[in-house]
C-alpha cells in the first residue's frame, strides 16, 4: 500500500478527492431540491406538497 503513495502525490490526491466529494454533495443536494418531496426551501406549504400530504394521510389506514 505504501508504494501507491510513491506513484501518487498525497496532497494532490487528497485535494482531488475532497473536491470530488464536495461536487458530489452539491449535485445530490440540487437533485433533492428539484423534487417536491425533499425540497426544504419551499417547505410543506407548496400546493403539490399539501396535495401529496393529504393523499398520504388519506391512504394511510388508521390503526
Amino acid at each position: 500500500m505504501w508504494r501507491l503513495w510513491l506513484i501518487f502525490d498525497p496532497r494532490r490526491t487528497l485535494v482531488a478527492l475532497f473536491a470530488f466529494l464536495f461536487v458530489l454533495a452539491i449535485v445530490i443536494h440540487f437533485i433533492l431540491l428539484s423534487t417536491d418531496t425533499y425540497n426544504w426551501l419551499d417547505g410543506p406549504n407548496s400546493a403539490q406538497g399539501i396535495a401529496q400530504a393529504a393523499a398520504a394521510a388519506a391512504a394511510k389506514p388508521s390503526a
